[in-house]
Formats: C-alpha cells, structure tokens, sequence
C-alpha cells in the first residue's frame, strides 16, 4: 500500500502578507504519522496550534482563514496546495503573523522548497477516502459548482466565467498530481482594478502589489477615478483606453486566472484531511463554495468512516480457491473464503459469496435465511489467517491458531445472494510469533460484522 509522507527536513520561506503588509516567516516541518497539517502561531503566547481542517475555515473573503478561539491564519491556500500536491500527509507549520506570505502570488515557491527538502516515506498507510458516487455542492445564485465523480486517482477540471471583456472564459486541466509543480505552481492570484477600492476600504490587500497579482483593467472608468484607484494601490498612472492586464511580469501561462482557481482548489481540498482519489468538475469556483464542499466531503468521511474496498469481480484474484485450500486447512462445509482480492504487507481483502446452497441455512433459519454471525467471523478469521501466513516463507507448512477474539460486533443481517468483502489489518507488528488484527465486513458499503483479533502462527509437526 501507499505510505503517508512528510517531509524529510525543514525549511523556511519568508515575505510580506498580502492582507497585512507585515513582514513574515513561515515555516515548515516533518510531523509524525497520522498527524495532519497543523499551523502554530509562534507569534503569541504559548504558540497555540490551530488544525488545518475544514470546519476551521472561519472566513473566505479574498482567501481561506482558519481560526480557533481567537486565534486566526489567513492566505494558507498556496501553502496547502503545494503540500498536498507533494503528496505530504502530515506537516507542522509555524508561522510568525496572522497569515502566510503572500510571495509572488502563487504556490511556487512553495513546491521549489518542498522539492528541494525531498520527502520521506512512514511506515503508516496513507488513508484515501475513495469517491464512488457523485457528490456536488451548487451556489444557485452565483452559479458555481463543484462536483466529484468517481476516479482512480485525483485529478480537476476548471471553468472560471467573468463578466469581462478581457477574462470571459477559461478552462484549466489537471490530470496528476505530478504535473502540479511545472503547470499549476507558478500561476498567480489574480484582481480586477473595480474590486480594489472596496477590498482595501474592507482592510485588505495591505502588501498586494504588481509583482504578487495580475491586476485585470477590463471596464473603462473616468480617468480621475482610475487616478485615484491606482494611487491607491501604489499602481502607476494609467490611460483609460489601455485595457489588459497590468503587471510587471507577464502572464505565466495563457489560462493562468484559471490554472489559479484550479491551484486554489487544491489548497481548499487540502482541509479535507485526506488525499482523495476522484475528478472534480468546478465551475466558476470560489474559496466559500470550495469550504462548503470540502465540509460536505468530511462528513461524508464520518458517516463511512470506513471506508469498503473496491471490489471489481471480473479481475483476477491475487489468491484463488486452489491455492486457498493448499494455504488453509479447511475443507467443506467450512472453507469460508472464495478468494483474495487484494493484499498489503500489512493488510489483505477477501470474498465471501452467500449462496442458497450453503448448508447451515436449512436450519439457520428455513423460512428466513440468515448467515450466522459466528460463521461470519470465522470467515473473517480464515482471511487473517491467509495474512499471517503471508509473512512467512513456505506457508503452507505452517498454522494459524487464534487465541482471543474481542470487540466483535454485527451491524446487519446477511442473506443469499451477498458477498461480503473482508478488510483485516494488522494492528501491531508480529511479535513471537504473535499477531494483532483488526478487520471489517461489508456488503457493498456498509459494515455488516467487525471484529479484533489475536493469533499464533505456528510451524507444523
């Protein structure tokens, strides 16, 4: 399986805030496993963390703030995109003001560092939450959307739509992850010169400049105004009739406002707290439409809070039932497994197909066919057995004895007709010849029986 990946050493980035003005240093460091991104504020009294997740997010006016108590980091949008496109699960940031660096306006500095530092893997599995059904969130009024379809890895399309003559419609496309650094990075955030009066009369775009934004000129005002605007701003004098982009760099790539918007969904995905495997379709994203979805996404996360293996019956079995039955001892009416679908260094998928014909069911029950739940997790345990002889050479001269089982619980009833898919894991390494398991049953995706257990391998007489 894939392993969660932090960083292999820290760096440090340093630059004004966008919103601020305020000089700042940000900086990155490896986390342990499982431990997520979390932002320190090392700026204030006892340097409180703040989680970067979704429900943090408290406003997304011209970016994503996160927050806790009283304790706010805004602009982390370019930071998470550029972790998360590096596939970096866990993540400690310290930071020394209210928000990021703004930088040039993109994430690019961001990747050249993580690059530069390289990556390491740990021995955790990383967690994907898998899309296997649509999942959209809709702004009626502004029609924006973002819908996520199934996929086998991440992947975005973008429609960004303005009311302007010089930003109409753009597209933008990411097909890996890999690709982020050299075609998504280095776009930058981008304004148009209508919005700039009001955000800085909302107290923002303090340290925003020509050389941290594509400043768009599209609508023709009278030039006192236009004076006023760009005086404002710090933004050399303009003629009315010159209309286009204004800044001191050109334009990165052609689309670059939309490979933006595409950049910003990363970052705002980022808070989900796990990487996904899908492809989001968004049209004319925003940061708030883009909290709302990666909220709704996290409590889809809850309700399936584990998650059914994808189970495709017409691909080869990595274990069939003839070799099966040269592993296990087992033979009919107690051969429980059919086939293993899938297998890990520390986990393996089995298949249960429940048929009629199975024998306990002419008395368990006759009028209502129900598999027994002793037989369900006997067939969850023949699994796990085929896991722990997995980590020996010549198996087939060893034994697994199961010595305790705890915590088993049944979730629904199981009937002809279903194919229950086993997920066991191991929880701790093997010891003395002693394994720890954790595994789960579903048919299709819900939990039906689960179940902890411990057992000894043993080598044959």
């Amino acid at each position: 399986m894939t392993k969660q990946k932090t960083l292999k050493e820290s760096f440090s980035l340093s630059g004004k805030g966008l919103h601020t003005g305020l000089n700042i240093k940000v900086t990155f460091h490896p986390a342990p496993e499982n431990h997520g991104y979390k932002i320190k504020r090392i700026d204030l009294q006892n340097a409180p963390v703040v989680d970067a997740v979704a429900e943090n997010v408290k406003s997304t006016q011209r970016g994503t703030v996160v927050a806790k108590n009283d304790v706010q980091i805004s602009t982390i949008e370019h930071a998470m995109a550029a972790l998360y496109a590096a596939e970096i699960d866990n993540c400690l940031i310290e930071v020394d003001a209210p928000e990021f660096p703004i930088l040039d306006g993109s994430a690019v500095f961001y990747s050249e560092a993580i690059r530069k530092v390289g990556t390491e893997e740990q021995n955790a599995s990383k967690d994907y939450f898998i899309i296997k059904e649509k999942i959209e969130v809709k702004d009626e009024a502004t029609g924006a959307s973002l819908i996520i379809l199934p996929d086998d890895k991440f992947n975005l399309n973008v429609l960004i739509s303005f009311d302007s003559c010089i930003l109409p419609n753009q597209y933008a496309t990411l097909e890996d992850l890999s690709d982020f650094e050299q075609e998504i990075a280095s776009s930058r955030t981008f304004v148009f010169v209508k919005e700039i009066e009001g955000l800085m009369k909302a107290n923002l775009i303090k340290g925003g400049d020509l050389d941290n934004a594509i400043v768009i000129y599209d609508e023709k005002i009278p030039q006192e105004e236009l004076n006023r605007i760009t005086e404002l701003a710090g933004i050399s004098p303009l003629s009315i009739d010159k209309l286009g982009y204004l800044n001191n760099k050109p334009l990165v790539y052609p689309n670059e406002p939309a490979r933006h918007k595409l950049l910003d969904i990363i970052g705002d995905m980022a808070l989900i707290g796990k990487p996904l495997k899908g492809r989001i379709i968004a049209t004319r994203p925003g940061h708030k439409i883009n909290n709302q979805f990666a909220r709704l996404v996290r409590k889809e996360i809850k309700i399936h809070e584990v998650q059914a293996p994808v189970y495709r019956p017409g691909e080869e079995p990595v274990i069939d039932i003839n070799r099966i039955k040269e592993l296990l001892p087992h033979r009919y009416p107690f051969l429980l497994i059919d086939k293993i679908i899938e297998m890990g260094a520390k986990h393996i998928v089995g298949v249960k197909n429940v048929s009629i014909n199975e024998p306990f069911f002419m008395g368990h029950f006759p009028e209502e066919p129900v598999m027994p739940g002793v037989l369900m997790v006997e067939a969850m345990a023949q699994a796990s057995g085929l896991l722990v002889l997995s980590t020996v050479e010549e198996p087939h001269r060893y034994s697994t004895y199961f010595m305790k089982i705890d915590n088993v619980k049944f979730r629904q009833k199981v009937v002809p007709g279903d194919t229950i898919i086993f997920r066991v894991q191991f929880l701790t390494d093997i010891r003395r010849g002693i394994a720890n398991m954790k595994g789960y049953g579903f048919v299709g995706e819900k939990v039906v029986v689960e179940a902890e257990f411990m057992a000894q391998i043993i080598k044959n007489k």
